[in-house]
């Protein structure tokens, strides 16, 4: 049985969410580098969806068309074999080359960094950018691995039961970001 689950306070609203993402996308305008192409890759599954976002904002503040692609890093993680219970792999599309050029990774929560790593390996099978950087949506700040983000919405400095969690509209109907704590083991 799950332990219960606490929502101890709302983050970010819809409006949070979207002035934090239009933030995000004017960063990512501002690391453009005319010497290489940039493209978004966005991790499933939410990182997907913040991609979109990333590359539809850029199209409407600046004109440009960003290339997009998915990454699934299931099979990369370090953990893959340890999980419990089946995991469901989603596709991975990259319609571009990844070599030079300039990728920005994106995921909604930074918290270990284990998926990150994983998605820099999964990237580099498939060829050697010139540049990587990681976007994420919050930041936890809980790193088991030398990794950070270079673009940040929010830091949300939480304790190990918490969980944050991001709901988007493409999947969960509403745009927010509450803080969990779960409750004790039953």
């Amino acid at each position: 049985m799950k332990p219960p689950e606490i929502i101890k306070a709302q983050l970010m609203d819809a409006q949070d969410v979207h002035r934090t993402i239009t933030r995000l996308a004017r960063q990512v305008i501002e690391s453009m580098d005319s010497s290489h192409e940039i493209a978004i890759v966005g991790l499933h599954r939410r990182g997907v969806y913040l991609g979109k976002r990333l590359q539809t904002l850029i199209y409407e503040l600046e004109g440009i068309n960003v290339p997009f692609g998915t990454l699934d890093v299931t099979m990369y993680r370090d953990d893959f074999r340890r999980r419990s219970g089946a995991r469901k792999i989603r596709s991975t599309n990259i319609p571009f080359n990844v070599s030079s050029g300039h990728l920005i990774l994106v995921d909604d929560v930074l918290y270990t960094g284990r998926t990150v790593r994983a998605a820099m390996d999964a990237v580099t099978d498939l060829g050697r950018p010139a540049r990587l950087q990681f976007l994420t949506l919050i930041d936890r700040e809980h790193r088991e691995l030398p990794i950070r983000a270079d673009m940040v919405g929010r830091v949300v400095p939480t304790i190990s039961r918490e969980e944050v969690r991001v709901q988007l509209s493409e999947i969960d109907d509403h745009d927010g970001v509450w803080l969990i704590e779960r409750g004790e083991d039953e």
